[in-house]
């Protein structure tokens, strides 16, 4: 085998586009640019945020601030409110929270948070629990329940809202 018998392999070379060169080419008068205008011209580069004339999305969005309306707010309740209130062995419900006064409103749900000592074994259904009140709540042999939203649709509707 010499150097001058290699070749590259079949298919993975290609003819380059030879643009310009006539009609008769399928690459005339327009040399593959479409029409006329800016847009055929050497150097044209669109802008990264165009959007065919339509006003862009950075400016149809507010400027000062912005309000996520897919946002979930939860009512929230530190285990240190839990120990204060309720008895030992004591099963702490929404509608219980709702009732002794320590939730106002449900919004999203509820969430108990860690703060706080627990002492009393307490059987907690929330919607969420942070780590370190699952982990009270569990190490003074209560149980923390994580409620779904389904199961608890008609309990945090309140009424007229």
């Amino acid at each position: 085998m010499k150097l001058s018998d290699l070749r590259p392999t079949p298919g993975s070379v290609k003819k380059p586009k030879r643009v310009g060169r006539g009609n008769a080419s399928g690459h005339g008068t327009y040399s593959t640019r479409g029409g006329k205008g800016q847009t055929a011209r050497s150097g044209y580069r669109m802008p990264p945020a165009f959007e065919g004339g339509q006003t862009p999305l950075w400016k149809r969005l507010p400027k000062r601030g912005f309000k996520n309306i897919l946002r979930k707010s939860f009512a929230y309740v530190n285990v240190g409110q839990l120990n204060e209130v309720f008895p030992d062995g004591a099963e702490i419900t929404p509608k219980a929270l709702k009732e002794c006064g320590l939730v106002k409103k449900y919004r999203n749900g509820i969430k108990i948070l860690g703060d706080g000592p627990l002492f009393k074994k307490l059987i907690v259904k929330a919607h969420k629990f942070s780590k370190g009140a699952k982990e009270k709540i569990l190490a003074a042999g209560g149980q923390a329940i994580p409620l779904l939203p389904e199961e608890d649709a008609q309990e945090t509707k309140t009424p007229g809202k």
